[in-house]
């Protein structure tokens, strides 16, 4: 049963991303009230249409379960200014299980049903 953890939590923080992105990009007005101060050099729509584009792409790559590790870390480590902007209260505290477990992700890497696998198998296995 161990293969099917990092799956599990692979696709389940994938889709959590993916949700978010798609979410910014439909409403991305309900999501400008988060944008924290310092980031004054863009408007709130723009920034939110950056973060938006940046978990698009991680959360795809996590279902796909390509570059897993370099992709969790990343939403790892996205999540940690968010978190510091947002204080104490529960969305900084959800956001801050996400982290962990991405960071968890990252550390484990996904093997099972995963493009990462596929690849690294067809590239250890030609002959040369």
């Amino acid at each position: 049963m161990k293969k099917y953890s990092t799956l599990i939590l692979r696709l389940g923080l994938g889709i959590v991303v993916l949700w978010f992105s798609i979410n910014q990009f439909m409403n991305p007005d309900s999501w400008t009230r988060l944008v924290p101060g310092y980031i004054s050099f863009l408007t709130p729509a723009t920034a939110i249409y950056i973060n938006a584009a940046i978990e698009l792409i991680i959360g795809i790559l996590l279902i796909l379960g390509l570059f897993t590790r370099i992709a969790a870390l990343i939403f790892s480590l996205h999540l940690i200014p968010i978190i510091i902007s947002l204080g104490y209260g529960p969305t900084a505290v959800r956001d801050f299980g996400l982290s962990l477990a991405s960071l968890s992700l990252a550390l484990s890497g996904s093997n099972y049903l995963s493009l990462d696998s596929k690849i690294k198998k067809s590239f250890f296995t030609k002959e040369n």
